[in-house]
């Protein structure tokens, strides 16, 4: 009976060993796949999301601001196309 338990804690002692070299090797194989596709994604200048996020907010804020801009334009033009047309009239007005 004693030799079965002996063979048992040898098999037993022998899968965790096994597990343990398992886990080694996935661990190691996920930290070179992890490196190699850093490696690749820096290689094509991929920019990372922070930097995307930063980009697309300054991007958005120029977009408000032009927005704010062509408001302040369409109304100082619509205040200084009455002027023209006064002054167009006033001229016409001088010739006859």
């Amino acid at each position: 009976m004693q030799t079965r338990n002996k063979v048992f804690d040898d098999i037993s002692q022998l899968m965790t060993n096994a597990m343990g070299v398992a886990q080694g090797a996935k661990d190691e194989a996920e930290t070179a796949m992890k490196s190699w596709i850093d490696r690749w994604m820096a290689d094509r200048d991929f920019v990372t999301r922070d930097e995307f996020d930063a980009v697309r907010a300054m991007a958005q804020k120029a977009r408000e601001e032009n927005d704010v801009l062509k408001a302040r334009i369409d109304a100082l033009e619509a205040v200084k196309k009455p002027a023209k047309r006064s002054a167009k009239s006033t001229k016409t007005e001088k010739k006859s």
